[in-house]
């Protein structure tokens, strides 16, 4: 039995054939349409989500399996107190694989310690969030043909951007590919990033304030939202919320082939004025992340079709 926490769980070679599953559900849907008969997948989101729970929903059913589950801890026992722990050994007897968001960094991992079924980081806090990587890298692949060889702006919130910090890990795996970190000094990528991530494999970076400077150069620009659940107090929210807005002007410095992702939800860091521009990807990435979530589903219940 495998767990999903991190983009690292997987190797290489099985995230390229993940991918390359996840491009044949894309082509051949039908032949998918019953893989998963019989099988429930529980949704346990202790936090809000939209794209991320429905899209794991909206993959197992595509699959011809079922979903249970509940969208806030206000609506689960731990309302009550009851522990991860607990939550995930019960859910073990009514589903086959799960999928978990937690506010806490490493709740997915105590679940998974404890779990008679797969689980699946669906998002830990501020640490994690693996199957929006595997969706961004699907992306990418779709889009642009290769992971090599490319210069990635991530601009926004890279201090708590869980989605950033999986991104970076899973693609310093790949040769010759250069970070543009754009962002103000109080949401800067964390230390542990810089020095364990990107400096200890010698991968080359560079620390922007102003996108402006950098946009020219990218061949990729992944934008986040500042994240308002994650700051303490109200104030420092409102005065780091609009500190970068991708708009039409902005874009005419970048170049005609750049694409722009971003893991919604957009607050206002991209003006809806750019949603036309043929580089803006990020409504086909969310459409990608139903086809990844269907592959690692597959891959993690040990469902290949081509060995029945």
């Amino acid at each position: 039995m495998r767990h999903l926490m991190s983009p690292l769980d997987l190797s290489v070679a099985e995230t390229n054939e993940l991918l390359s599953l996840a491009g044949d559900i894309e082509k051949h849907p039908e032949k998918y349409a019953h893989a998963c008969d019989g099988k429930k997948l529980a949704t346990c989101f202790y936090e809000p989500s939209t794209r991320t729970r429905l899209s794991f929903e909206a993959a197992m059913l595509n699959l011809g399996g079922s979903v249970l589950g509940f969208h806030s801890a206000d609506s689960s026992s731990a309302a009550k107190g009851e522990s991860v722990s607990d939550t995930i050994r019960v859910i073990s007897c009514y589903a086959d694989i799960c999928a978990i968001r937690h506010p806490k960094e490493g709740a997915a991992l105590v679940a998974s310690q404890k779990s008679g079924i797969p689980v699946i980081n669906a998002g830990d806090g501020g640490h994690q969030h693996p199957t929006q990587t595997l969706t961004d890298l699907l992306t990418i692949y779709n889009l642009k043909g290769h992971f090599d060889h490319l210069k990635i702006g991530l601009c926004g919130d890279l201090k708590f951007g869980r989605t950033v910090h999986s991104l970076i890990n899973a693609l310093i795996r790949y040769p010759d590919i250069e970070f543009v970190l754009v962002s103000p000094e109080e949401l800067r990528v964390p230390s542990y990033i810089r020095t364990d991530v990107l400096e200890a494999n010698h991968v080359p970076y560079r620390e922007m304030e102003k996108l402006e400077d950098a946009i020219g150069d990218l061949d990729i620009l992944y934008m986040t939202r500042v994240q308002r659940e994650r700051f303490f107090n109200e104030e420092d929210y409102v005065r780091m919320k609009d500190f970068y807005i991708l708009d039409k002007e902005k874009m005419r410095l970048a170049k005609p082939d750049m694409l722009v992702l971003h893991p919604l939800p957009r607050v206002n860091e991209i003006s809806i004025e750019v949603d036309d521009d043929p580089r803006a990807v990020y409504f086909k990435q969310a459409k990608y992340g139903v086809y990844v979530r269907m592959a690692l589903i597959l891959t993690l219940l040990g469902i290949n079709l081509n060995k029945l």
